[in-house]
C-alpha cells in the first residue's frame, strides 16, 4: 500500500517529520532519555553515581538532596540529579473522544490524526535510541493498552492500533489517566495527545496521579484552528458532540463571548500543568508537524540543561 492510503496505518509515520526530528535527542525533565546510542541516562537518580544538575525543589521531594550552598548563595531551593546508565519507558496516551475527530479543512487531518502521526513520529524517535514505548488509547475509559516495547515490529503494533481506532464516545479524563497511572511503572515519560475538552479539575486530578507515580508527563493540547479562532459567519447550525446538544444561531453574536471563556480556559490547562510539574504545549492541526516537534524537543534539550550548573 502507499504511504498515503487511508487505510495504511504506516501513513501516521510521516517521513518528512521523521527527517526533521530524527537528528534530536528526546530529553526529559525528570527522567533522562537517551544520549547516544546503546548508551542511557536513568531516570534513577542517587548519591553513588554522577552528578548532572540542579533543579527547582518541589513539594514532596528529598531534602536530603538539597543543595543548601547553591540555597546560601541564590536564596532559593534546588535539588541535585544524579544518573547512571539504563533505558527508559515512554507511554504514548491518546484521546479517541468523539470530538477528536474534528477537522475544519483547514488541515488535512483531523485532530485524531494528527495527535496519531505526532505521537507515532515520536514512538519512531524513541525506539531509534533504542528506548521502549507503548500505547494507552481512551475515550469515556481505556480502549487499548500496548505495554512498552523495543522491537520494530511493535512500533507497527502501535500504528496498527491507532489506525483500527475510531474516534468515539464521551471524555472521561480522570479515570483514564488513572488507569495508566495504575498500569504502569513508576518513573517514566507519558506523551498526552487530547484536545482537553473535560472539566478540568478531573483534569488535574489525573495528572497528578501520574506525577505522583514520578511519571515525566508531557501533554500535547491538540485543537483545530475553528476552535481557537471561532471564524463561522451566518446563521450556523452547530451540532453537538459527546451527547451535547446541536445549537442553531448567529455566530457574530457569540464570538466575542466565546474566546474570552476559550483564552480563559487556556490559562487555566496552562497553568494547572506548570502547578502540577507538567510540560504543556498547545498545537493546532495546521501547525507543520516537524516544527512542532522540533520545538518540543529542542525546549526539552534546553531544560535537561538545568537553571544551575555545577
Amino acid at each position: 500500500m502507499a504511504r498515503n492510503d487511508p487505510d495504511d496505518p504506516r501513513r501516521f509515520l510521516d517521513p518528512h517529520v521523521i527527517s526533521k526530528i530524527d537528528r534530536l535527542d528526546l530529553r526529559a525533565k525528570q527522567v533522562v532519555a537517551g544520549f547516544l546510542a546503546g548508551m542511557h541516562k536513568s531516570p534513577y537518580f542517587g548519591q553513588s553515581v554522577e552528578f548532572v544538575q540542579h533543579r527547582d525543589y518541589v513539594a514532596g521531594d528529598d531534602i536530603r538532596h538539597l543543595d543548601w550552598k547553591v540555597q546560601a548563595k541564590t536564596g532559593r531551593y534546588y535539588v541535585k540529579q544524579y544518573e547512571a546508565e539504563t533505558t527508559f519507558r515512554a507511554a504514548l496516551v491518546v484521546d479517541t473522544s468523539e470530538s477528536m475527530g474534528y477537522s475544519s479543512g483547514k488541515s488535512p487531518m483531523t485532530k485524531y490524526e494528527y495527535a496519531c502521526t505526532a505521537a507515532a513520529c515520536l514512538a519512531h524517535l524513541i525506539q531509534t535510541q533504542q528506548d521502549s514505548v507503548g500505547l494507552t488509547s481512551f475515550g469515556w475509559d481505556i480502549k487499548q493498552a500496548l505495554p512498552p516495547k523495543s522491537s520494530q515490529r511493535h512500533l507497527g503494533a502501535i500504528m496498527t492500533a491507532m489506525d483500527k481506532t475510531r474516534p468515539g464516545q464521551k471524555t472521561n479524563l480522570f479515570n483514564s489517566l488513572r488507569g495508566v497511572a495504575e498500569t504502569l511503572p513508576s518513573r517514566g515519560v507519558v506523551l498526552v495527545f487530547s484536545d482537553l475538552l473535560a472539566d478540568r479539575e478531573p483534569l488535574f486530578k489525573g495528572l497528578e496521579l501520574l506525577r505522583h507515580r514520578r511519571q515525566d508527563v508531557s501533554v500535547f493540547h491538540v485543537l483545530d484552528d475553528d476552535e481557537l479562532t471561532f471564524p463561522f459567519n451566518g446563521m450556523t447550525r452547530f451540532e453537538g458532540l459527546e451527547d451535547l446538544p446541536h445549537l442553531f444561531c448567529d455566530p457574530k453574536a457569540l464570538r466575542d463571548g466565546y474566546l474570552d471563556v476559550l483564552e480563559e480556559y487556556l490559562t487555566e490547562v496552562r497553568r494547572g500543568c506548570t502547578r502540577i510539574g507538567v510540560d504543556y504545549n498547545l498545537i493546532r492541526t495546521s501547525d507543520y508537524l516537524d516544527a512542532v516537534l522540533s520545538r518540543f524537543l529542542f525546549r526539552r534539550m534546553g531544560d535537561r540543561a538545568g537553571p544551575v550548573q555545577k
